[in-house]
């Protein structure tokens, strides 16, 4: 099973947790490869098809963006709107039921050959990707507390990482001590709260935030960084600030970088 590299015990509620979560290395060049709503080049995003192929290519996680139907289920879609993604329809995600939105065609405004691509349920998802690659759950919509019942019971708690903050956060950690909770500070400045609020051992940002003294306040505490990149052109740059993880629309690029990268004097963090 895929497991998340984590050294700094979680902090759960007002409790300390004494439980250290099993580690795995990354697949490729000791970095993480996040593949943001799966592999979409020629693929439509956040499809099965799209999270196939990040396997596919040695991906470590596969990026989704979790929202709840009107009849409860759990999808995944980035916008809060299938405006964008199908001529079937148009509205809020959260107004449809299941199986209004399985009827929409999101697959054919990539493609002909995509028109039987659906709008996957989490279940699905989590079938797809147990034992094979991990998923970075960024929890857009609905309740939290039934998601991580659905993780938990495809025993995936160890492989998921929740991108969540605020009241998702705080609910999160007082309904499932064993889920792994990824934060994203935002500008630097509030990264001392963060990381003083939950000792998380994960912790998100992205691209216009990072530097390499975020980087090195989060190791000295104990945490990773997982990083939404700015392009291929930031590759280096995130690289030698010594970040754990990536978050790219182009992984096979990313992958084949990392494979073919010298390794690090120290090996990275430990």
């Amino acid at each position: 099973m895929i497991h998340v590299l984590l050294i700094a015990m979680l902090l759960l509620g007002p409790a300390a947790s004494t439980d250290v979560v099993p580690m795995r290395a990354p697949n490729n060049g000791g970095v993480y490869v996040v593949a943001h709503r799966g592999v979409h080049e020629g693929i439509p995003e956040n499809t099965l098809a799209a999270y196939r192929k990040a396997i596919e290519l040695g991906a470590d996680f596969v990026e989704i963006d979790l929202r709840e139907t009107r009849d409860g289920r759990f999808v995944s879609i980035h916008n809060h709107t299938v405006d964008d993604y199908t001529k079937d329809a148009t509205g809020a995600v959260k107004d449809f039921t299941l199986e209004e939105l399985r009827a929409l065609d999101i697959g054919s405004r990539v493609g002909p050959e995509w028109a039987e691509e659906r709008i996957p349920v989490f279940e699905d998802i989590l079938e797809l990707c147990r034992g094979k690659i991990g998923i970075y759950l960024d929890m857009k919509q609905g309740d939290v507390k039934k998601a991580a019942a659905l993780v938990r019971e495809y025993d995936m708690a160890s492989d998921v990482l929740w991108y969540v903050g605020g009241p998702q956060l705080r609910e999160l950690r007082a309904c499932c001590s064993e889920c792994l909770v990824m934060p994203d500070p935002g500008p630097k400045r509030n990264l001392g709260r963060i990381l003083e609020d939950g000792s998380p051992g994960l912790v998100a940002s992205v691209w216009k935030h990072i530097s390499e003294s975020f980087v090195r306040t989060c190791h000295e505490a104990g945490a990773k960084v997982i990083v939404d990149e700015g392009g291929p052109e930031s590759w280096e740059t995130l690289l030698g600030w010594g970040v754990d993880g990536i978050q790219t629309d182009h992984v096979a690029g990313l992958v084949e970088k990392l494979r073919t990268r010298e390794p690090s004097g120290d090996g990275g963090q430990p």
